[in-house]
């Protein structure tokens, strides 16, 4: 096997279910896009966002990145600062948190 580079084929979508992906995936931006336009206007805080993040498809597939930078105040900087503080990788989703990340998070920011 060393040596050869394996290629798997993506699944051949039906016009059907290609619409209907497409569909689901505008859906799951939309959502998105409402949570974090509701914790910029401060109708959500990150703390009851992030508690919800295991029940929550919406939130939990969310960069707490993106969740962090919605937050008025929290730019990029203040934001990796913030996640390195609580050794929480830039790449990580809401759902991914450890309980003790999700608590380090939440204690810095109050």
């Amino acid at each position: 096997m060393r040596g050869k580079d394996i290629t798997l084929a993506l699944p051949t979508l039906t016009p059907e279910q290609r619409a209907e992906a497409l569909a689901k995936a505008a859906e799951a931006r939309k959502a998105r896009s409402e949570l974090l336009a509701s914790i910029k206007a401060g109708k959500e805080t990150i703390e009851s966002v992030l508690k919800q993040a295991k029940e929550n498809k919406t939130i939990g597939k969310t960069k707490v990145t993106q969740l962090l930078k919605a937050v008025p105040g929290l730019g990029a900087v203040k934001v990796a600062a913030l996640l390195e503080q609580a050794g929480i990788d830039p790449d990580r989703r809401a759902a991914g948190l450890g309980e003790r990340q999700r608590e380090a998070l939440i204690d810095a920011l109050k």
